[in-house]
């Protein structure tokens, strides 16, 4: 009986059954950054974290006057910190299924990213309903809607928590899931232009820039529906493209503008002028979503095929 040379032993234990899935797991990291599916949760992630400081800015204005006004900071602070650690147990990219051939700890992982995600959807609809009750059904009026708290804000947190529940009910090579993060990109885009409506209109849109925003929302919305109703016209995914890149600059813009305004104000302390001025991050809300759309569109495209949302080309007869 002969003996296998050490090249023929090198082969056969690359080809050994036991290294199939160290390697399996290389490849499914290494192809996790190059999945929409990745950076969609990630964008969930970091924007629930990011709230916590934004909405301690926005309540630190009225000292926060109502014990309710803590909660959405102590969840977006609780809340990243268990998406955190569902992404070390289970992986960055959730399991769409808590099926018998999902590991222990992924489904762990799943079931924590979905009690995120509908704490998320409970803790904007609060928010709605007491920034709705804090003047405006009380009086009313035109005049209390736009001078009471952004009703439209703390929608952010349902829009965040349907999007944890999506990635974990529809794979994302399904063009559905694709379909729907644009769908919540157009809510996102449609949220930008009311806050930009209802906070401009405070100052009687006094300079003319302030209709910036209002108009690069509106130029989003309507990319971003023609996209949803027709998903296959090429010439809806090039104008959705061109109006998330006008977002990206309006965004940039904004924060340019608002800081300048703040830094310029009649106001003996620097902290007061950006505390009780222009909101410095609400302008970024407009990349924010520039993002969330393009990661869609990018989604989209990878289920059909296409690259970056423009379908691939038919082939030649």
């Amino acid at each position: 009986m002969t003996r296998p040379t050490p090249e023929a032993r090198s082969q056969s234990e690359t080809a050994s059954p036991d290294r199939e899935p160290e390697a399996q797991t290389r490849r499914r990291t290494d192809s996790a950054w190059v999945d929409p599916l990745t950076w969609v949760e990630l964008f969930a992630w970091a924007n629930l974290a990011f709230l916590a400081v934004d909405v301690l800015l926005a309540h630190a204005v009225n000292e926060f006057a109502h014990p309710a006004e803590w909660l959405p900071i102590q969840f977006s602070v609780v809340g990243s910190i268990v998406l955190a650690v569902a992404m070390v147990l289970g992986g960055v990219r959730p399991a769409v299924s808590a099926g018998p051939e999902v590991s222990r700890r992924r489904r762990m992982a799943r079931s924590a990213g979905l009690l995120v995600g509908w704490g998320a959807i409970l803790v904007g609809v609060a928010g709605l309903l007491f920034h709705l009750g804090s003047q405006f059904f009380e009086l009313r009026t035109l005049k209390s809607l736009v001078y009471s708290a952004p009703v439209v804000a703390p929608l952010a947190y349902t829009g965040l928590g349907l999007l944890l529940i999506l990635n974990r009910t529809i794979p994302a090579r399904d063009p559905e899931w694709a379909r729907w993060v644009l769908v919540l990109a157009l809510g996102g885009c449609l949220g930008n232009f009311l806050l930009s409506l209802l906070d401009h209109a405070q100052n009687g849109f006094w300079y003319p820039t302030e209709w910036i925003g209002v108009v690069g929302a509106a130029l989003a919305v309507g990319g971003l529906l023609g996209v949803l109703i027709d998903p296959a016209e090429r010439a809806a995914r090039r104008f959705a493209w061109c109006a998330l890149v006008v977002q990206m600059v309006v965004g940039l813009l904004g924060f340019w503008l608002h800081t300048q305004a703040n830094l310029h104000a009649p106001s003996a302390s620097l902290r007061d002028r950006f505390l009780y001025g222009a909101p410095v991050f609400a302008p970024l809300l407009f990349n924010d979503m520039a993002i969330l759309g393009g990661l869609g569109l990018w989604g989209l495209g990878r289920a059909e095929g296409g690259l970056g949302g423009w379908p691939s080309p038919p082939a030649e007869e």
